[in-house]
């Protein structure tokens, strides 16, 4: 959910570089957006952290659930670094390399050693080398400063990476022995990577071919998907993923029932082409919608938009990019589920797509099909 500010080589990653482990150089947070199955968060540039919308299991990390329509701060921390949103949890991390993470908890997801539900951010452990992280449906995964990649919660799939032992895991188990990892995106029930040498790996639920190994069935341990080193940046989305190559080119895999593979066309077991631009620099997707940004400040968008989540005005799915507006400042951060949110140059926020929670931050529950700027509270 996607897919995904603290370092100076993290701010690398979040524009889908691939370098080499993050450093232990701290940097100034970079604004940040995050949507959940109902309920948005984001880190604005002063390093604060704010959420609102539905509240159904302490998502709003304000320590109640109480849904809110506005956006409400989440204490008074002002070193909130990097955020990402799971159906209903978040994790962050913050400038020190700590990581936190709040709401739902059933499968063990929060990382806390624990499946109490939490309804205000809790640290996972006490390491301070923490890179980056990805909230998926029941699971999360992180990348750490020295590039090691850790997992936990839901495992049935085989999504932790770590093997089919363990169902679930309450902490953060290592996957592997690799120290390069780069990015990593957590999916519905599967997980996808990128290490520093460009390699892409997937790892979990393949049974629409999410994995882009050719198959149709399960993998518990990462497997590369084919043999090229020119992948930059990956998102997982509920049964497909989407990424692109140092080339600008896009690609994506699996189940295609809404078009969010932006084509036409049955599900794909292995990597297809989207179209035939090579100005593409960055993808994220989340249940069955996508959202893409290219080097000319254009966002697009494509897949299932029965909440008007695509943002091009109507609730017709999809099955190729379509334009958001006509803007060329979608230079910062972008989330998308059923509802969309992104930044734009100098920071400013606009949401689009489901408000039944009040989800878009305008104090309404109506539905938006068309970008709507956020305003957060002085």
């Amino acid at each position: 959910m996607a897919r995904f500010r603290i370092f100076a080589a993290l701010a690398a990653l979040a524009l889908g570089v691939v370098v080499g482990p993050a450093s232990a150089a701290q940097a100034a947070p970079t604004p940040a957006v995050a949507t959940g199955y109902a309920h948005t968060c984001t880190i604005p540039a002063d390093g604060t952290l704010w959420c609102w919308g539905g509240n159904y299991t302490g998502a709003l990390g304000d320590g109640t659930t109480n849904h809110r329509t506005t956006p409400g701060r989440v204490g008074t921390a002002t070193d909130w670094a990097s955020i990402d949103a799971g159906f209903l949890h978040n994790c962050a991390v913050r400038s020190g390399g700590t990581l936190w993470c709040w709401g739902n908890n059933f499968r063990g997801q929060l990382g806390d050693g624990t499946t109490t539900t939490r309804s205000a951010p809790v640290q996972v452990g006490t390491a301070t080398t923490w890179a980056t992280v990805s909230a998926g449906d029941s699971h999360t995964c992180g990348v750490r400063t020295d590039g090691t990649l850790w997992c936990w919660g839901f495992n049935r799939s085989g999504q932790l990476g770590t093997g089919p032992a363990s169902y679930t895991e309450n902490a953060p188990v290592r996957v592997g022995t690799a120290s390069n990892w780069a990015t990593v995106a957590a999916g519905f029930a599967h997980t996808c990577a990128t290490r520093t040498d460009g390699t892409l790996w997937c790892w979990g639920d393949s049974t629409r071919g999410q994995l882009g190994l050719g198959i149709l069935s399960y993998r518990a341990t990462p497997e590369q998907v084919g043999t090229l080193t020119s992948w930059k940046t990956v998102t997982s989305g509920y049964a497909f993923s989407c990424a692109t190559r140092t080339d600008g080119t896009l690609w994506c895999w699996g189940e295609n029932g809404y078009g969010q593979l932006g084509m036409a066309g049955n599900y794909q077991t292995t990597p297809a082409r989207v179209g035939d631009a090579t100005t593409w620099n960055r993808v994220t997707g989340n249940d069955n919608s996508a959202c893409g940004s290219r080097t000319d400040g254009s966002l697009w968008c494509w897949g299932n938009n029965m909440e008007a989540q695509l943002a091009d005005g109507t609730t017709t799915n999809r099955y190729a990019p379509t334009r958001v507006g006509t803007a060329t400042d979608w230079t910062g951060d972008f989330a998308i589920g059923y509802h969309g949110c992104g930044l734009r140059t100098g920071g400013a926020l606009w949401c689009w797509g489901n408000n039944a929670n009040g989800q878009l931050g305008d104090g309404t529950t109506t539905r938006r099909p068309a970008p709507q700027t956020v305003t957060l509270p002085n």
